[in-house]
């Protein structure tokens, strides 16, 4: 069959595989409500005044074979906008449930994103294409099924941001403004104000997370359980389904299990590496593919510290700060082997499961903190304090995460500087000084050097040059991340009417190992005045 050519998104005919295999509320109707039974209800994207286009990923659009649209308030923006369903979509929000900071909540579901249907790109894959704030659904619960541009706006330079970090991550097409206001109370403090309104159109395989499959396990609906997981193993891990079978046994379905168990752990050490905070990892956040989904109270490690958070309704017990991610990922994991236990009838193939996580994760952080650091590995007993030392004296002083790694790739390991000992330290430490929010002490700068020595002494273990050193650092450490300052700078532009900043930011976050010089804007500390600003230290769940 020939691959199909780039086209405009109105003539392309979508595909609806879910809605043949699961079953589904075909009953339309849209009012918050209990859905039993079904894996997702069919709902139409509400109407919206005046959607015009103000965002566009042209990597993805080109990978995906969508033309950028020639006009910015015409059909294909009409589509993204939600006021215009092709005749080949038939629109679904999922049904799903999930334990939140640690508790089972129930049925959530997609209260704000709307699935219009599968694309098939050129290349042959196939994504799943979804509007966030087009509307109610059956699972807005309170809500109004609508976005904010804030929020709309981090989740689309976000998402794009990670896939070109290297970062496993669902995607976003386009940015659209609604034209119309959005009443939100942002910190819910009692002072709810009017905000412009925007949807985003993300993509990814499968939007599927670990919740699609818990709520039907809570209900004790083994029965659409089953189904939803040999959908699911047939359509996206199609080698783990045995020839002939005529639905997942046991053996099949702890193999998948153990198998999102290790795509998750990818993800998290990569979040890890490049000092990404998700913010609410809750259990319906949790992708069944591994991928980063749902970019809400999301932030980045300005100045590093594990106990980090950027989201305020979890600012007192701190569940979901920086270095509690990876076991909170395995706890989540444990949540979703819970709920597919019964297809399984016993739960110590799925305990095999979490350790399948718990070593790959373990490889995959100690292979890209390696990296970061320009070694081979850290698998001999003084590279594990190697790398606590560092992380204990970047807390020392306020160490900006993604500079400072950067910046120890300029170091010059190899060169004696004068015999001072506290000049010295001053001197090498002079590559590093960008990433310090405060300088050093000259104690504290003796250890610096003392760790640097120790750095020089494992690299010469290891029969690294200095090139080869260098290159290792520079593919593992990004010299672009879209710190929330920067975002929050963009959203004020664009919320006044000028997107040239957006289209600058985008086009920084697709070259996030470029150098420095080429986009100095986007890439320095934080500012003073970042650090109380609302959206740029704290942000919420609002959007």
């Amino acid at each position: 069959m020939p691959a199909r050519l780039p086209s405009d998104l109105c003539a392309i005919a979508f595909e609806n595989p879910s809605l043949v295999a699961l079953p589904t509320d075909a009953s339309g109707d849209r009012r918050p409500r209990q859905v039993t039974g079904a894996c997702q209800s069919r709902v139409v994207p509400e109407r919206v005044k005046a959607p015009r286009l103000l965002g566009w990923s042209h990597p993805l659009g080109d990978h995906l074979g969508v033309l950028l649209p020639a006009d910015l308030e015409g059909p294909a923006v009409q589509v993204l906008g939600g006021n215009l369903v092709l005749p080949t979509m038939e629109p679904f929000a999922a049904c799903y449930g999930g334990h939140q900071f640690g508790h089972w909540a129930g049925q959530l579901g997609d209260g704000r994103a709307i699935t219009l249907g599968e694309l098939p790109a050129p290349d042959g894959s196939r994504w799943e294409v979804q509007l966030k704030g087009p509307g109610l659904t059956p699972y807005s619960r309170r809500g109004d099924g609508r976005a904010v541009l804030r929020s709309s706006l981090r989740e689309f330079v976000c998402s794009e941001a990670m896939h070109h970090l290297g970062v496993p991550t669902t995607r976003a097409l386009s940015l659209v403004a609604t034209g119309e206001s959005v009443l939100r109370d942002m910190f819910y403090d009692g002072h709810p104000e009017l905000e412009p309104g925007a949807i985003t159109t993300r993509v990814a395989p499968t939007f599927l997370r670990f919740g699609n499959f818990q709520i039907h396990a809570a209900r004790g609906d083994q029965e659409t359980l089953q189904r939803l997981v040999d959908y699911t193993i047939r359509r996206y891990h199609p080698d783990l389904w045995p020839t002939g079978a005529s639905q997942a046994g046991p053996e099949t379905v702890v193999a998948w299990f153990a198998e999102v168990a290790r795509r998750t752990a990818v993800t998290v050490a990569h979040w890890m590496r490049v000092g990404f905070v998700h913010g609410v990892m809750n259990t319906d956040n949790m992708s069944v593919l591994g991928l980063t989904i749902d970019y809400g109270p999301y932030g980045w490690l300005d100045i590093y510290d594990p106990d980090f958070t950027p989201n305020t309704t979890d600012a007192q017990g701190r569940r979901y700060r920086f270095g509690n991610q990876p076991a909170i990922a395995q706890w989540n994991l444990a949540r979703f082997g819970e709920a597919i236990a019964p297809l399984v009838g016993d739960v110590e193939p799925i305990r095999n499961g979490l350790e399948v996580y718990r070593r790959t994760f373990e490889a995959e952080h100690g292979r890209q903190m390696a990296a970061k650091l320009g070694l081979t590995s850290l698998e001999e007993p003084a590279d594990e304090h190697l790398l606590v030392e560092c992380l204990e004296l970047m807390q020392h002083v306020e160490t900006d995460w993604t500079l400072f790694f950067r910046h120890l790739s300029d170091v010059d390991l190899s060169a004696p500087g004068p015999d001072d000992p506290v000049q010295r330290a001053r001197w090498r430490l002079q590559s590093l000084e960008p990433a310090f929010y405060q300088t050093p002490g000259d104690e504290l700068a003796i250890r610096w050097d003392a760790w640097l020595d120790a750095l020089s002494g494992r690299v010469r273990a290891q029969g690294l040059s200095t090139a080869e050193r260098h290159a290792r650092m520079r593919m593992a450490n990004p010299v672009i991340v879209p710190r929330n300052y920067v975002v929050h700078e963009v959203i004020q532009a664009v919320t006044a009417g000028d997107t040239v900043p957006l289209d600058r930011l985008m086009q920084a976050v697709q070259r996030p190992y470029d150098d420095a010089s080429r986009h100095p804007s986007f890439t320095g500390r934080m500012p003073d005045w970042a650090r109380e600003q609302a959206g740029c230290s704290a942000l919420s769940c609002s959007s």
